[in-house]
């Protein structure tokens, strides 16, 4: 599954030389998994964290900044799913102005006892979940006219 939101780039994103600040984006992705979860897979992430003690820490990160975005800006925030593993999921995520892409992502999240802070099995709620996914793309969209490749996320 494509989960895409909008957003305008805001004062509160921009360094003083008013484009975007590098590690707003990470703070915009991680908005972007919370939305993800409420409103994609319809589990809601406050009340896994809250309540069922669950955290979702990122254990690996790569980022690739591809072109600037300034104060005013209108962009899309996108995610899918790349693989579901036993206890972890790896994400790829993009922000996009049109079909410019400004910054892309690779986050594998590891969920997490926020008691004890060790991994555990992820929870059968989100794996039934991510298994009704559709088919999402692998890489970033291609040019028009070019073919795009889909997959279902590899789920072990």
């Amino acid at each position: 599954m494509h989960f895409e939101r909008p957003l305008r780039i805001r004062f509160s994103h921009c360094d003083p030389a008013g484009i975007v600040f590098f590690p707003q984006y990470l703070v915009l992705f991680n908005q972007l998994v919370e939305d993800w979860f409420d409103h994609g897979l319809g589990i809601g992430y406050a009340h896994m964290l809250g309540p069922r003690r669950i955290g979702l820490p990122i254990a690996r990160l790569e980022c690739d900044f591809r072109a600037i975005s300034r104060m005013g800006d209108d962009v899309q925030l996108g995610l899918w799913v790349e693989r579901a593993g036993g206890k972890s999921l790896t994400l790829h995520m993009q922000c996009r102005a049109g079909a410019q892409l400004r910054v892309q992502a690779r986050k594998v999240l590891v969920f997490t006892n926020l008691d004890t802070h060790q991994a555990i099995a992820i929870p059968e709620d989100v794996r039934a979940a991510l298994q009704a996914l559709p088919p999402a793309p692998m890489q970033p969209a291609p040019a028009a006219g070019a073919a795009a490749s889909v997959a279902r996320p590899e789920l072990s």
